[in-house]
């Protein structure tokens, strides 16, 4: 047997091998970066009267800052893998914490001077739901509205209630003048003068103070989609008013089958329209997708209705839609791809 001739050829299989197994792997990689469960989230931050021509190069900037870093944190922690209702509760929490978004701190006042909150959470997978309304001294109310999803057997809570169960949980509990800033101050004071000098009575003379509602939705590694809403409500609000973003179908709905959805804008009109869940049903029974969906209930259902504001929507595969029909909207999105979006204006 020639030993020189067989070391040769022991070499080259060898070398062979070598190679084949670092293909080999380089093809499995891609495959299983390739097969690696997709993940989205879009935000919003509410609809209104929001015009390049009022607003500072300084003030934009802060908009924009905000929303880039809730996005992004939400969009990381889904990366990671955490469930959809942990990232939209995380993400909704950084936009309660910024005095810029009727949230939180920042939330409008009352017609008495006060803040009263409210929340929900919905799971498009089990269709769990939760939600707070008129809450007082509960630091994050989207926390409470996932804390009475997963734990509660109710599906919403309100005002001393809710507090009461919140309480109990180890929910952070605080003053209500945590949530004070000047300027929803100052919005209370005009909505007020507006009032005294109209004559058609409470709740007609409402001005663009309305809008501000902050939310989220998500589609997570799990396949499913989760949306989150949270909101001061209406500047000059009275009676125990509670718009739509606790009310599942109205403010937030989400179904695997179809969509997740957060809203902003006039409540009373996304409540008589079951504007979220509508869009989400349209998908699901007339087999829309999810732009047409969302575009015919915003641009079409509620315009003909006379109600302003827009949605944020995700579909199962994470398709992302955020129409309004107002001046502007805050929002903020990374798709599938990991492509990121903000904007604040119409155009």
């Amino acid at each position: 047997m020639n030993l020189a001739r067989f070391s040769v050829s022991s070499n080259g299989w060898y070398k062979t091998l070598c190679t084949f197994s670092v293909v080999s792997a380089a093809l499995l990689a891609t495959s299983a970066l390739a097969q690696e469960p997709k993940v989205a989230i879009a935000i919003h931050g509410g609809a209104g009267t929001i015009l390049k021509s009022s607003m500072t190069a300084e003030k934009e900037a802060a908009y924009k800052n905000v929303l880039s870093k809730a996005v992004k944190h939400g969009y990381s922690l889904l990366k990671e893998g955490e469930k959809g209702e942990v990232a939209v509760v995380e993400t909704i929490k950084i936009l309660e914490t910024s005095p810029l978004f009727n949230a939180g701190i920042g939330a409008v006042y009352t017609f008495d001077g006060e803040h009263e909150l409210d929340a929900s959470i919905m799971h498009g997978g089990s269709k769990n739901a939760g939600a707070v309304a008129g809450v007082k001294t509960i630091r994050s109310p989207i926390e409470a509205a996932l804390l009475v999803m997963n734990e509660s057997p109710h599906v919403m809570l309100s005002g001393e209630g809710a507090e009461q169960y919140a309480k109990e949980n180890g929910l952070e509990q605080v003053k209500n003048t945590v949530f004070d800033t000047e300027f929803r101050k100052q919005a209370l004071d005009k909505v007020k003068a507006r009032m005294e000098k109209a004559s058609s009575g409470y709740g007609t003379q409402q001005g663009n103070e309305r809008f501000g509602t902050v939310g989220a939705v998500v589609l997570d590694r799990g396949g499913n989609i989760v949306a989150g809403t949270s909101t001061g409500g209406m500047t000059a609000k009275r009676y125990g008013r509670i718009g739509d973003s606790p009310v599942i179908g109205a403010g937030t709905y989400a179904d695997n089958e179809s969509c997740a959805v957060s809203a902003t804008g006039h409540g009373e009109f996304f409540i008589r329209y079951h504007v979220a869940a509508d869009i989400c049903a349209r998908m699901k029974y007339q087999g829309l997708t999810l732009a047409k969906a969302a575009d015919t209930v915003v641009n079409d259902v509620l315009v003909k209705a006379g109600g302003d504001g827009g949605v944020i929507a995700i579909d199962s595969v994470g398709n992302i839609a955020m129409p309004f029909n107002s001046a502007g909207m805050y929002r903020a999105s990374i798709d599938t791809e990991g492509k990121v979006s903000i904007a604040i204006y119409k155009d």
